[in-house]
C-alpha cells in the first residue's frame, strides 16, 4: 500500500512531472490526429482508385490488339468460374484531341488516354457510371447528346450544356457565316465561342427540339442523332458526331474569379464537337482523325484521370484504328476487365490466368488494381510509416524527461529511501515505486491525449475554419484538392498501440532511476543525516 501512497505523493508534489505528462499527452494525440487524417485519405484513395479500375486486368500490347475477345473471355469465365461478377472487353491507347477554347477562342490540344468501351458491360466492372454528371447517364450511358440537366444532383451551378447549348452554338456560327456572305465587317472571330453565361439560368429555348422523319436511325420524338456513316450535309442544330465522355479537368480548370471565390472554368462544354487523332493499328503506325461531340464529362476526383481519360464506344474506335480482322470480321480490343465477388482472392485468380495465357506464349499483361497502382500504394504506406516514427520521437523525449526528472526524484528522495530500506522495505518495493510513478506519469500523459485526440479528430473540419480565418489562408486549397471536408477515419487498433507504446516508453523511462534507488544501501543514504 505504500507503494501507491509514495507514487501518488511524488506525483502530486512534483510539478516538473507536469511537464513529462504534457510531452507524452501532445506526443500521443499528434499520433492519433496524424494517424486518423492519414488514414481517411488513404480510405479515399484506394475507394477512388477501386471504383476507377476493375479488379484484374489482361493487357495486350501488340499493335493489332488482343484478337477475338469472344473467345478470351469464355476461356476466362471455365478458369475463374463462380469468382467472376462483370467481365468487359475495351481498348485504351493514347490520343491526342484538339478543340476550340471557349473563353479565349484558341485552339488547344493535347495527349489524352482514349478508352473504347462497351457502355453496356463497362460500368459492371467498375464504378464508372458514378462519375458521370448527367442523370440519365449515370443510369445508362448511351452516348447520345442530352437536352440540358448537366452536374444535376452533382454540381449546383453548371453551364448550359447538351442540346440546349449545341442549338444556339450553331445559331451563332451561321449567322458569323452569313454575316460574311453578304459582307458585313463581321468575322466568325467576332462571334463570341461561348452565348451562355457559366451560370446556369434554368434552360434556353431554341428550336427543332425534335425531328421526326430525316433519315434511317432517327428516333422519334428525340433530337437527331447522326450515325456513323457519313451524311450528304451534317447540321449541328439537329445532328451530333459520334459521342465521346470527356473527363472533366481535359476542357476546364478551378480557380478563383475576382472575388477570390473558386469557381470552374470551362474550355468546351456538352454540345461542343473535338476532333481525336489516334494512330491505327498498320505498320508503321499512321495518324487518323475524327470528329467526337461531347455529350457528358467524368469526374473522379482524381486528377490523373479526370486530366486524361477519354471514353469512346468500342465498335467506333475499333473501326477508326483499323482493329477488323478483315478474313474473318473479328474485332480486337486492347484490354479485357475483369470484376471479382466480394471475398475473392485476387492473386489467386491472377495466378489461375497467368498460367493459362502464359506470357511467353501470349504476351499479355495480367494484374490487379493494386499491381497497377503498387508505386502510388506503396509510397503512402511509406509515408504513413515514416510519420509514426517521427511522432514517436516526441514521446521518446518525453521518456528522456521523465528519466531525467527520475534521477533527481532519486537524488533528492535518498534520505526517504534509506528510512523506507532501514524500516525493512525490499528493494523490490523500493524499486516499485518508482516504476509506479513512471506508469502513472505514463497513463495519464497518453489518458489525457487519446482524449484530446479523439476530440481534435471529431472537430478537425471546424478547426480548420477557424484557422483558416484567422490565417486567412486555406488549410487544403479547394482548386487542389477536389474534396468539402478533411476525410477522417479512426482506427481503434491504432488507438490502442499509440497508448500503449507511450505507457511502455514511461515506464522504460524509469527502470534505471528505480534501480539506482533500489541499490542504495540504507547505511550509505542516511550517513550524512
Amino acid at each position: 500500500m505504500y507503494k501507491i501512497l509514495l507514487s501518488w505523493r511524488y506525483l502530486k508534489s512534483r510539478y516538473i512531472a507536469l511537464a513529462s505528462i504534457v510531452s507524452v499527452t501532445l506526443g500521443v494525440a499528434t499520433l492519433i490526429v496524424v494517424n486518423s487524417v492519414m488514414a481517411g485519405f488513404s480510405d479515399e484513395m484506394h475507394k477512388r482508385l477501386h471504383g476507377i479500375l476493375s479488379d484484374i486486368v489482361i493487357r495486350s500490347h501488340d499493335l493489332n490488339g488482343l484478337p477475338d475477345p469472344e473467345w478470351h473471355m469464355d476461356e476466362i469465365r471455365q478458369i475463374v468460374g463462380d469468382d467472376v461478377e462483370a467481365m468487359t472487353a475495351a481498348i485504351q491507347i493514347p490520343a491526342m484531341i484538339n478543340f476550340r477554347n471557349n473563353i479565349q477562342g484558341q485552339w488547344i490540344t493535347q495527349p489524352i488516354t482514349l478508352i473504347g468501351i462497351d457502355p453496356q458491360t463497362y460500368d459492371g466492372v467498375s464504378d464508372f457510371a458514378e462519375y458521370l454528371l448527367h442523370p440519365a447517364n449515370r443510369q445508362q450511358l448511351d452516348f447520345l447528346l442530352k437536352e440540358n440537366d448537366y452536374g444535376l444532383g452533382k454540381r449546383e451551378r453548371f453551364p448550359v450544356s447538351g442540346w440546349a447549348r449545341r442549338r444556339v452554338s450553331a445559331e451563332w456560327e451561321q449567322g458569323a457565316v452569313k454575316a460574311q456572305i453578304e459582307g458585313l465587317e463581321i468575322a466568325a472571330s467576332d462571334i463570341p465561342p461561348s452565348p451562355f453565361p457559366l451560370v446556369d439560368d434554368g434552360g434556353v429555348e431554341g428550336r427543332g427540339e425534335t425531328v421526326d422523319g430525316l433519315a434511317d436511325g432517327v428516333i422519334p420524338g428525340v433530337p437527331f442523332q447522326a450515325v456513323d456513316e457519313p451524311q450528304l450535309t451534317f447540321d449541328p442544330a439537329i445532328e451530333q458526331h459520334t459521342g465521346i465522355v470527356l473527363g472533366i479537368s481535359i476542357c476546364s480548370i478551378r480557380g478563383r474569379d475576382v472575388n477570390g471565390e473558386v469557381a470552374d472554368y470551362y474550355f468546351a462544354l456538352p454540345g461542343d464537337d473535338v476532333k481525336i487523332t489516334v494512330p491505327n493499328s498498320g505498320q508503321p503506325p499512321k495518324a487518323v482523325s475524327d470528329q467526337f461531340t461531347i455529350v457528358d464529362f467524368y469526374e473522379s476526383e482524381m486528377s490523373e484521370y479526370d486530366s486524361s481519360f477519354a471514353f469512346v464506344p468500342l465498335s467506333k474506335i475499333q473501326n477508326l484504328r483499323g482493329m477488323v480482322d478483315v478474313q474473318s470480321g473479328k474485332k480486337s480490343v486492347s484490354t479485357i476487365q475483369l470484376k471479382l465477388k466480394d471475398g475473392s482472392d485476387l492473386n489467386a485468380v491472377k495466378e489461375k490466368l497467368q498460367a493459362r495465357f502464359p506470357i511467353q506464349q501470349f504476351g499479355y499483361q495480367i494484374q490487379t488494381w493494386r499491381d497497377m497502382q503498387g508505386p502510388l500504394l506503396a509510397a503512402v504506406q511509406l509515408e504513413t510509416t515514416i510519420l509514426n516514427i517521427l511522432l514517436f520521437l516526441i514521446i521518446a523525449v518525453a521518456g528522456f524527461g521523465i528519466l531525467a526528472t527520475f534521477f533527481m526524484i532519486v537524488v533528492e528522495k535518498t534520505r526517504d529511501v534509506g528510512i523506507l530500506k532501514s524500516l525493512g522495505a525490499p528493494s523490490g518495493g523500493v524499486m516499485s515505486i518508482f516504476l509506479g510513478y513512471g506508469l502513472s506519469l505514463g497513463t495519464v500523459g497518453s489518458g489525457v491525449g487519446l482524449v484530446l485526440g479523439l476530440l481534435f479528430v471529431d472537430n478537425i473540419n471546424t478547426i480548420a475554419g477557424w484557422i483558416e480565418q484567422i490565417t486567412g489562408q486555406e488549410v487544403f486549397d479547394p482548386t487542389v484538392y477536389y474534396f468539402n471536408e478533411i476525410p477522417v477515419i479512426v482506427n481503434p487498433l491504432t488507438c490502442v498501440w499509440v497508448v500503449l507504446g507511450a505507457v511502455g516508453i514511461a515506464v522504460i523511462a524509469s527502470i534505471l532511476p528505480a534501480r539506482k534507488a533500489a541499490k542504495l544501501h540504507p547505511v550509505e543514504a542516511l550517513r550524512y543525516e
